[in-house]
């Protein structure tokens, strides 16, 4: 009744209707039930009158500790984190909130709203007052510690706490620690974690298996997870949040087929689809080319009551914009801020990133004016894009002077950040600034082979289309801006430059033009000199790259490790493209040797699947350097094969995968590379007549050139710079080359 009327009246009427009932209710359990329920409701102010009503009349101090608790709790998971503060610390004040549940509370209501450094601090602070956690104590810091994204050590330092302290784990504790794996990918502590709770006798629920296939997945293991799913017992079932975690992990995998057999299986099996799956799902149409089905897919999406979201247009935008599909990306721009969807950060990094790729610069400038009114703050994704963008264009200074400004911003620059200016090395770069006209064919040329190389099918009419604009506009619009604006107005003079240049009718002799800083990257004294000066930004990543260019092998080989243990954790595509771009760069500057054994500890740790066997080596997903340098390594182990006295197989290939964007049909750069590298060596190969992509030949013939004097020294790869503190850690590579 009293809640009934509560929730009917006002705030002020409130106090009567208390009063009027004061005698019928009976002590804080009554009070906790009132304000429970008003929380469920989001009558938070409501309830914390109702508190305070309940307080002054309770004389109990354990009984007033247990209404603060409650209230510190419902405040908590409103989202309401300053309030629950306020009665915690009113509480302590008035001598009734000194117990370990409102200091759980508290913790639990930092933990939800992220401030997991509150967090820690309430938990560490119970000592100062007496206090000795309990087993909610310690769930409800390893809970936040986990929405924080505490490094799991921290969090293992807590656990181990917990148990020296003689209090027992449950199922929410396990459920808890598995959650901080998941957020980092640590799919082999999440399994120790997982038998921790078989010995122990705990029993798993259904978030305890979703937990832990999120982190096997994003570890990349999905052959494991598959096992993890299907041994779940009986009386566990998969739901949707089960197959949408699977689905997901197949598809950043790029095992799209995988990812769809799973998805009919949902249907057969009647589980009906949320918002994340149907998100997932459109995702993989469109990465697929697909987009009859991914749109099938947003129409029953609709259909199910689940409007289209910022995600399911990120899909579609990402999907379009990699087909080269200019005018669809324009479309859905403009849909989904008609529909009143708001773009977000990683709408405009998308838009953006397309449109440069494509040449588009003039709407790439567009965008970004737009994303600067919206009054968001760029992040690494953005600075990624922008970067990426300037590096395909070999503007490498001045993408340098933005990842300048990125961290002094505070945002830590990440793998895409740095593949996309290593890469900027290991490619040759034939164009000058861009400050004369006569070098206009060089960039055109150069945009060209880029949107063959990335696989964009960009439609010629669509291109020509948005490329009518009058460059008088775009210098007005791009050049001409007001140079207070600092580093934003520098990014749209760059853009409306590149846009000028490509229009090629830029004004000659122009006051206000900007002029636009380019380096070269065929000087190797060049890319050290630029890469020392990056090793400021991150000693782990450019410090690594510097000194495999600058030959101290030895030196950062152990602190490579460390790097490639990161980039394991990351989706496949970002960890294949930073193999890519390392091993083109030392590959280019001379450095072969370094190269093949970053491609072969990428090969290690399976960052390209099933790359080779004894009679086909696949190289498609690989750069030109990866994979010449892999060439190399395969050769050299089919010639172990043959010196152990086994024979090869009757066929050998090598597959390069020349690719279906490629606008000449059987030519690409990384099948030219191979076969230059092949002829050049005078190895036995030939072009496959039924695919234009495959260089094979017969086991014999390459046994017998293997066997001839001369073969060893050209498969051996040496690097250009070497320092004798190389020769031991030489001597331990070749051994090592040789069972693979």
């Amino acid at each position: 009744e009293v809640l009934q009327l509560a929730l009917f009246n006002g705030q002020t009427s409130l106090e009567n209707v208390l009063v009027s009932f004061e005698s019928k209710l009976c002590g804080s359990d009554d009070y906790t039930f009132l304000l429970r329920e008003l929380g469920n409701r989001g009558e938070h102010e409501k309830a914390i009158k109702c508190f305070q009503f309940a307080v002054r009349r309770e004389r109990r101090k354990n009984e007033q500790g247990k209404l603060a608790s409650a209230m510190i709790s419902i405040l908590g998971r409103l989202g309401k984190v300053e309030l629950a503060m306020g009665i915690f610390e009113t509480a302590l004040r008035e001598g009734y909130g000194n117990t370990v549940y409102a200091f759980s509370a508290l913790i639990s209501a930092y933990g939800r709203s992220g401030y997991y450094d509150e967090a820690i601090k309430v938990f560490d602070s119970m000592k100062n007052y007496g206090l000795k956690p309990n087993s909610v104590t310690y769930n409800a810091v390893i809970d936040a510690c986990g929405k924080g994204g505490v490094e799991f050590k921290r969090v293992v330092e807590i656990f181990d706490e917990m148990l020296s302290g003689g209090v027992q784990p449950d199922r929410i504790t396990f459920n808890s620690l598995l959650a901080v794996c998941s957020r980092g990918g640590l799919w082999e502590a999440a399994m120790n974690l997982f038998s921790e709770m078989v010995n122990r006798g705990i029993d798993r629920d259904i978030f305890t298996y979703n937990t832990l296939l999120d982190a096997v997945c994003k570890g990349g293991q999905m052959d494991l997870a598959f096992d993890i799913m299907e041994e779940m017992p009986a009386n566990v079932l998969p739901n949707v949040v089960t197959y949408s975690t699977m689905i997901d992990g197949y598809a950043k995998a790029g095992r799209f087929n995988d990812a769809l057999n799973l998805f009919n299986e949902m249907k057969f099996l009647g589980i009906g689809l949320d918002r994340v799956s149907y998100n997932t799902l459109l995702s993989i149409y469109a990465k697929l080319g697909r987009f009859e089905e991914a749109l099938d897919i947003c129409r029953e999406m609709e259909g199910s009551g689940i409007r289209k979201d910022v995600v399911t247009y990120n899909a579609l935008l990402g999907g379009y914009g990699k087909q080269g599909k200019y005018n669809e990306v324009r479309r859905l721009f403009d849909e989904m801020k008609a529909q009143r969807v708001s773009p977000n950060l990683l709408t405009y990094s998308t838009v953006i990133d397309v449109y440069s790729k494509g040449g588009l610069y003039e709407e790439a400038m567009d965008v970004f004016r737009e994303f600067k009114r919206a009054g968001l703050k760029a992040d690494v994704v953005l600075y990624s894009a922008l970067i990426d963008a300037l590096c395909k264009n070999g503007l490498v200074e001045s993408a340098v002077s933005l990842l300048d400004e990125m961290t002094k911003e505070g945002i830590r620059p990440n793998v895409v950040t740095y593949n996309s200016i290593i890469d900027a090395f290991g490619r040759s770069t034939t164009s000058e600034c861009l400050s004369d006209t006569g070098q206009i064919s060089e960039l055109q040329t150069k945009t060209s082979s880029l949107v063959i190389e990335r696989g964009i099918e960009a439609d010629t009419g669509q291109i020509s289309e948005l490329q009518t604009k009058t460059s008088s506009l775009v210098i007005e619009r791009g050049i001409e801006a007001d140079a207070t604006d600092g580093e934003d107005n520098r990014i749209i003079k760059i853009f409306g430059q590149l846009a000028a240049e490509k229009g090629g009718q830029a004004k000659k002799g122009c006051g206000v033009r900007q002029e636009i800083l380019c380096i070269r990257c065929d000087s190797f004294e060049d890319a050290s000199m630029l890469l020392e000066e990056l090793w400021l930004f991150d000693n782990q990543v450019y410090g690594v790259a510097h000194g495999l260019l600058m030959g101290y092998r030895e030196n950062v080989w152990i602190q490579a490790q460390s790097l490639f243990d990161e980039v394991k954790s990351m989706d496949s595509s970002t960890a294949s493209a930073f193999y890519n771009a390392l091993t083109d760069m030392l590959w280019h500057f001379g450095q072969k040797r370094g190269a093949q054994l970053v491609v072969l500890e990428g090969k290690r740790r399976q960052v390209w699947e099933n790359v080779w066997s004894n009679s086909c080596l696949d190289l498609h997903l690989m750069s030109s350097g990866a994979a010449r340098a892999m060439v190399h390594a395969w050769l050299l182990n089919i010639r172990s094969i043959v010196f152990e006295g086994h024979e090869l197989p009757k066929l050998l290939s090598i597959l390069t995968g020349w690719g279906k964007h490629s606008k000449v049909v059987g030519d690409g750069a990384l099948k030219r590379a191979v076969e230059a590298l092949l002829t050049g060596m005078g190895a036995p190969f030939q072009l496959a007549k039924c695919n234009l992509g495959r260089f094979i030949s017969n086991g014999p013939v390459i046994t017998a050139w293997l066997r001839e004097s001369g073969t060893l020294k050209l498969l051996v790869l040496h690097d250009d710079r070497t320092h004798l503190e190389n020769t031991r850690f030489q001597e331990i590579s070749n051994l090592q080359t040789i069972p693979l």
